[in-house]
């Protein structure tokens, strides 16, 4: 099968495109809604960009009555914000946190979700996930016609639950995939869990 892009929708292009490039790590975003309570949405056109400085992006798209989703609202507006890569048991939060709710409806009320304090972020972090990033608005950028939104953001701290870390032989950081068991994103309405973890000695 040959699938030439150029005589595909937007709409389908993204079916295919969202198929094609599996798994994909999946962004839990809290952002600060202007009333001061939380918005949580989960976008899967995400992952690190770059390491000086500590880059991630995340892409979003429009609300389907074309006005831009309240995650780009509220970071635009207030410039922070904190990624949660969500663990598998989460998985019908996350899935209920992605409704097109009315703008400063906070998904966080909505779930009954716990939230904690995040040292080093003016923002809190979600108390049941196992790691969080603090971010800081780096740019935006707007692509296509459609004006798709890149979102790239500065990496400023990092939680991570001290069950799922400790170091390599080495001293280095070693987060455990296994212990953190993160939940991927397949196409349509298909989610990734994690399985085996292969590990192999990179060649000299």
């Amino acid at each position: 099968m040959i699938i030439d892009l150029d005589d595909l929708s937007s709409t389908e292009t993204y079916f295919a495109m969202t198929q094609a490039i599996i798994p994909r790590p999946i962004a839990w975003v809290l952002s600060e809604n202007s009333a001061g309570d939380y918005n949580l949405a989960p976008f899967s056109y995400f992952n690190a960009v770059c390491s000086d400085p500590p880059l991630i992006m995340i892409s979003l798209g429009k609300k389907p009555d074309g006005s831009p989703k309240d995650t780009r609202v509220n970071i635009e507006a207030r410039h922070h914000f904190v990624i949660h890569i969500a663990s598998c048991e989460q998985i019908h939060q996350l899935n209920e946190s992605s409704a097109t709710l009315p703008a400063g409806v906070s998904e966080i009320e909505q779930l009954g979700l716990e939230l904690a304090e995040f040292p080093g972020s003016p923002l809190p972090r979600l108390a049941d996930c196992r790691l969080a990033m603090a971010c800081e608005l780096y740019e935006v950028k707007e692509l296509g016609p459609a004006q798709q939104a890149l979102i790239f953001g500065r990496l400023t701290h990092l939680y991570i639950d001290d069950q799922v870390a400790d170091q390599d032989h080495k001293g280095r950081l070693k987060i455990h995939a296994d212990r953190l068991n993160p939940l991927g994103r397949l196409g349509a309405r298909e989610y990734f869990t994690g399985g085996e973890v292969i590990t192999l000695v990179r060649p000299a």
